[in-house]
């Protein structure tokens, strides 16, 4: 038996029911081409150069867009953007909460899980919104280890601050505990997060979190204020000489010179052997070089070139020993109180 042709109409009827889900980056590329042009091109601009490409070519294979589709995605961008507002406000549990109020239980699971996988709530994530002052009367009194570990999730500004409330006999404690710090596992930062919150972060993903190390103690300790930083240091090159000058080199690079002021400069000039500035100006870039040559007379700065371009190449590590010596004799000169080192955070002060 001749089977019937298939009209229009019939098709029309049948394909809904056919049509396959809309991948993510054909969601994305509805989602661009309704906010236009403009401010699709705004977005472009931070996105990788592979993500342009796929989302470029899945823009080109568009044809008409159907106004459900385009509904579609853009509910569903609203729907993960108020359900990220939630998190960034309370966390995972109250965004959740949120949304089973407004759009039931089911589509708050999905909403949430949809988020979750692309999405690390790092630990701590509810106390890294609580004011500074708040959270050093809630965690001074316990162990020097738990407040290391809550200040490595926080940010160097945040942490830096509550660094320099502590009680001053166990600040190099704290110090020295975050720079040593290397990992820790998941199962240990719930026990943390459950004792002072008495409510669990959703953690993303089960593998070891990387926090703390010099690095981190460097960042929070280049934001404190100098007597706090000194006093750590101080107690640190006691306990600790090691880390204490592995601390104290990466706390100002030779490429922060610039960040002195001209006066600075020509008092550490004056104490900087001449071929141990050439070979620490072989690797720096252009703003450096000029800083130095602009705080030397026309006939130093030529000799001081001169000897740069007659060492022809040194190794980096030649280099670096002598930016170190230079960084030596700045941090001296801070220390007898001969220049000033500015900081992020510390009001300027003149008397």
């Amino acid at each position: 038996m001749a089977k019937k042709p298939v009209t229009p109409a019939a098709a029309a009827k049948k394909s809904p029911g056919h049509k396959k889900p809309l991948t993510g980056r054909q969601k994305a590329a509805i989602f661009l081409v309704t906010l236009g042009s403009e401010i699709s091109a705004e977005i472009f601009k931070h996105l990788r150069e592979d993500e342009i490409e796929q989302l470029t070519f899945e823009i080109a294979r568009l044809e008409n867009i159907e106004s459900a589709d385009r509904d579609q995605v853009l509910i569903e961008f609203q729907e993960l953007m108020m359900a990220q507002d939630f998190i960034s406000t309370g966390g995972i549990d109250y965004a959740r909460e949120l949304l089973e109020k407004s759009l039931g239980p089911q589509k708050a699971v999905d909403i949430i899980n949809r988020l979750t996988s692309s999405l690390q709530v790092r630990p701590f994530d509810f106390i890294r919104r609580t004011d500074p002052a708040h959270l050093l009367n809630f965690i001074q009194q316990e162990h020097p280890q738990t407040i290391a570990l809550i200040l490595a999730y926080l940010e160097p500004q945040k942490a830096s601050v509550i660094l320099g409330s502590l009680p001053h006999e166990i600040q190099s404690d704290v110090a020295k505990r975050i720079a040593i710090m290397d990992r820790t596992s998941p199962e240990v930062l719930r026990e943390v997060e459950r004792v002072l919150e008495k409510k669990l972060s959703t953690l993303s993903s089960e593998d070891y979190t990387a926090a703390g190390g010099v690095e981190s103690i460097v960042d929070i300790l280049n934001l404190v204020d100098r007597s706090t930083e000194k006093t750590i240091i101080e107690s640190l090159e006691e306990d600790d000489p090691e880390l204490a000058e592995e601390i104290k080199k990466r706390m100002f690079v030779f490429e922060d010179i610039v960040l002195l002021d001209d006066r600075a400069i020509q008092k550490v000039l004056r104490e900087v052997d001449t071929q141990e500035l050439a070979k620490a100006l072989k690797a720096v870039d252009s703003e450096v070089q000029d800083k130095i040559f602009r705080n030397m007379s026309k006939r130093a700065a030529t000799l001081l070139k001169e000897d740069m371009d007659y060492m022809g190449p040194i190794r980096l590590k030649d280099v670096e020993e002598s930016q170190q010596k230079i960084v030596s004799i700045i941090r001296k000169l801070e220390e007898q109180g001969e220049i000033v080192v500015a900081r992020a955070g510390e009001d300027e002060l003149v008397v």
